[in-house]
């Protein structure tokens, strides 16, 4: 039997934030390029859709509703027509939060490119973890 499993890391950090707080602002599909410029250096409503500019090109991204649950899934349609699916959460920890990402890698994706997309994920919660610290009162 063929496993149908992928490769997936966990990628997280600790911010000194309520999760709320947190949540709040990631769930916002605006504040994006904001935090997260490996995915999208803009991202727009248009005819209902947010639709950005990438590093990899044009892209489409499509939020889970908002929830009480701290998940913030999203799915990437990229310029190619794929879509990935992105897991992400915040996690309450006492006063602040953890945020966790699934990176789960695609098919036909090298050891390199499997690397390059984790740096890209780690540099956006780090910008994510400075945009939240700093805006304490």
């Amino acid at each position: 039997m063929t496993s149908t499993t992928r490769q997936s890391r966990h990628l997280g950090i600790s911010i000194d934030r309520p999760a709320r707080e947190v949540y709040d602002y990631v769930s916002e599909p605006a504040n994006v390029p904001g935090w997260a410029p490996g995915l999208a250096r803009s991202l727009d409503l248009v005819d209902g859709r947010w639709v950005g500019e990438s590093p990899m090109g044009r892209i489409v991204v499509a939020f889970t509703p908002r929830n009480d649950f701290g998940v913030l899934d999203h799915h990437v349609t990229l310029p190619s027509g794929e879509t990935v699916h992105n897991p992400m959460r915040v996690i309450a920890d006492g006063p602040g939060c953890e945020v966790v990402f699934t990176l789960r890698r695609r098919p036909g994706t090298s050891d390199e490119e499997y690397r390059r997309d984790e740096e890209a994920v780690s540099a956006d919660l780090t910008a994510l973890k400075r945009v939240m610290e700093r805006a304490q009162p």
